[in-house]
């Protein structure tokens, strides 16, 4: 242990803040009291003094198999002396191939085409713009509408804020794409208060992607978007029967069903895609975060054959669709990505994380009753509590409890507004469980108390 408490070299450490401008960061707070993170091994980061901190959000959701595993390492570096980068504009790497190859297995149906690009983000806007050039090529350019949700989260490029939405993520950059639409989101507190897992009530309100059919025409609406649980907003898991409703009405009018699993996608709920949990096969699945288990950038989306098959037409020689990225199927990526599927099968991680998941949500839920805590939610390795806003200082409350919980208790969660979502690796063990309740209660009460 006193190997993984070591202190950092003092010259690694920056002498300057000012010049990063960080994302979705309160900068000048961060500044004025930096959390720094300096190693990571496991299910711990370690500060620049050798302080371990108990990650409790997998990195930003996205390091399901937990840090720096050595088959993941040892992949990367060996990948790295051999070939550092290879374009997959009209080239290729046997590695992109081989890893398109093991996605397009664990995903359900006929989803057996795979695009890669480098972030969630890009997935989004990727999945859009398939479905878009989709339409076009059968003929029906005219459906050009695309139909989020409300407090949903797709990226931040300007096709996933478009169908996102989070307020703030939205109302700084004007207009954004022309002719979208939203459904409702599906919290209501007063019906779904301390559920577990999916919420029995909430199915209905799929029925508002019928309200904006009749609306704006089935022949002027190009696809729909959702994420099976709505994460980076709070945790919101989709009621039962919702996302099946969604398929439905979709198939009923001639829409395209993307699910959004950059956070769902690799066993976040105890399944390799949640559109397997829910028995849901969408006509794109977008995905990142989990497929390297945050070790390298990468996202993609996943195609059904028929989409796929569609763009095949023309010339041999020429280009089927005008879209892509210089750093897609990236042979780091490629070979993070590899080992981390094979991490995945081997340690039957997304068994792991289902067998787990009772018992963290029967954690979780004790703190029912918890002073200030108006709600929470579960479902797979995740959850959310609500906690009692400040009248005059929305948000005041979240951030202070994510910043006693590092400083004080040890432990990364991460807040929204005044939610604080947990959402560890796979590799957590019972013991992993209650510490992380316990520090999240007196994080909580603590805040409450003083603020």
């Amino acid at each position: 242990m006193a190997n993984a408490t070591r202190p950092i070299e003092t010259s690694s450490l920056p002498n300057d803040l000012e010049a990063f401008w960080m994302p979705f960061t309160a900068n000048r707070a961060f500044k004025a009291k930096p959390r720094m993170i300096a190693r990571a091994k496991d299910l711990h980061y370690f500060t620049p003094e050798g302080r371990p901190i108990l990650d409790a959000t997998a990195g930003l959701w996205c390091c399901n198999a937990g840090h720096n595993r050595a088959p993941i390492v040892d992949a990367i570096q060996k990948q790295a002396a051999e070939l550092d980068f290879a374009p997959t504009f009209q080239y290729g790497h046997p590695k992109a191939f081989q890893l398109a190859s093991r996605i397009a297995a664990l995903a359900p149906g006929d989803l057996d085409h795979v695009f890669f690009c480098n972030s969630g983000s890009e997935a989004a806007d990727s999945a859009l713009k398939a479905a878009l050039a989709y339409w076009n090529i059968k003929g029906q350019g005219q459906k050009m509408r695309l139909i989020g949700r409300e407090r949903g989260y797709h990226g931040v490029g300007f096709g996933g804020i478009t169908v996102g939405g989070i307020v703030p993520n939205r109302k700084f950059f004007g207009t954004l794409l022309a002719g979208a639409d939203h459904l409702p989101h599906t919290y209501d507190r007063e019906h779904q208060a301390f559920s577990k897992g999916e919420p029995a009530w909430g199915a209905h309100l799929a029925d508002e992607l019928e309200r904006i059919v009749q609306l704006h025409d089935a022949s002027t609406i190009a696809a729909m978007i959702v994420e099976p649980m709505a994460g980076s907003t709070g945790v919101l898991p989709a009621p039962q029967g919702y996302l099946k409703r969604l398929r439905q009405i979709c198939d009923k009018h001639g829409l395209l069903l993307i699910f959004d699993e950059v956070i769902t996608g690799f066993g976040r709920l105890g399944t390799a895609f949640a559109a397997e949990r829910y028995g849901v096969t969408p006509d794109i699945i977008t995905f990142a975060k989990g497929v390297t288990s945050g070790a390298v950038p990468m996202g993609g989306i996943i195609v059904r054959k028929e989409i796929y098959d569609t763009f095949m037409n023309g010339p041999e020689h020429a280009i089927e669709f005008f879209h892509g990225y210089t750093y897609s199927g990236h042979p780091l990526a490629a070979a993070a990505g590899l080992a981390t599927l094979d991490l995945y099968r081997d340690e039957d991680l997304f068994a792991r994380a289902k067998a787990l998941e009772p018992k963290w949500a029967d954690a979780v839920m004790s703190l029912k009753g918890t002073p200030g805590i108006l709600d929470i939610r579960c479902v797979g390795l995740t959850a959310a509590f609500d906690m009692a806003s400040k009248p005059d200082a929305y948000g005041l409350r979240g951030y202070k409890a994510m910043d006693y919980a590092f400083n004080e208790e040890g432990i990364m969660l991460r807040y929204t507004g005044e939610t604080i979502a947990v959402t560890p690796p796979l590799t957590i063990e019972d013991k992993h469980i209650d510490e992380i309740v316990t520090k999240v209660k007196r994080s909580i009460q603590h805040v409450m108390q003083t603020h």
